[in-house]
């Protein structure tokens, strides 16, 4: 299967690493032109060079922006205004006792990890409703299904994701236009080896350390590891081309069969 995005552009927020720089990549390979987003120039800046390397391409550009905020977000918009695939994959999450995540710990989760989406499907899938074409993807988790019982206010916003996609999926429904969402399971990223350690010490070799990890925290994993990056990116470039005309209001999942159900 060849995947062409020539003449289409995408942004990908939350992409100056982990699995936003790789879903930049992957896209950029299929030839679209790519928007690098993250909250600082430097970072947006470094990200676009690295983008550009590794998947042989210059047409690769950047927009600095907090989405979190709306002055943030008016930033991004300025600086990206159309768009024919767009990747909400920015997020925060880490590991806090539930009972001692306070209102302001709540909401600053809600910002970041939903509302941020909910403001750039606002704002782009009416320029894509009016051309017929576009797509949105919203970068969920498995902890939208399985709750973890150390981090319940990111499993909250995981959930609320998927609600959103389908949501807007409905709204966009018969104009060409799909949404949808990616349930990425445990995935091996900076962030993530930093959660690891977090859980388990830093006594023992990054392999082991993953290895517990994933007997201790992730058991129902079938593939017993974290997934890469590129795994998820390989997912988000298949439905952000047109052989995925038919995919829409979905949660694909990208999660090693952690998720022990058969839907979604």
């Amino acid at each position: 299967m060849h995947i062409d995005l020539s003449g289409k552009t995408a942004l990908v927020t939350g992409s100056t690493q982990g699995i936003g720089r790789a879903i930049a990549v992957g896209l950029a390979r299929a030839g679209a032109r790519v928007v690098v987003n993250g909250r600082r120039n430097d970072t947006v800046e470094e990200a676009v060079l690295c983008v550009r390397a590794e998947a042989g391409t210059d047409d690769v550009t950047g927009a600095a922006g907090d989405l979190a905020t709306a002055e943030g977000t008016r930033a991004v918009l300025a600086a990206a205004p159309d768009v024919d695939v767009l990747v909400n994959n920015l997020g925060v999450f880490g590991a806090t006792p539930p009972l001692e995540i306070d209102d302001a710990e709540w909401l600053r989760y809600f910002e970041i990890n939903v509302l941020s989406a909910v403001r750039m499907i606002r704002a782009f899938l009416p320029q894509m409703r009016e051309r017929g074409w576009g797509r949105i993807l919203n970068i969920a988790s498995d902890s939208a299904v399985v709750i973890p019982a150390e981090m319940i206010h990111y499993g909250m916003t995981k959930t609320a994701l998927l609600s959103v996609s389908r949501g807007f999926a409905k709204e966009a429904a018969g104009s060409g236009v799909t949404v949808n969402s990616v349930i990425a399971g445990p995935t091996h990223t900076a962030g993530v080896e930093d959660f690891v350690r977090q859980l388990v010490g830093d006594q023992a070799s990054w392999d082991e350390a993953q290895r517990e990890f994933m007997i201790k925290y992730r058991p129902q994993s079938l593939i017993q590891r974290l997934i890469e990056p590129e795994e998820i990116a390989n997912m988000v470039v298949y439905l952000s081309s047109p052989y995925a005309s038919a995919t829409t209001g979905g949660a694909l999942r990208v999660d090693g069969g952690y998720v022990d159900s058969i839907l979604p």
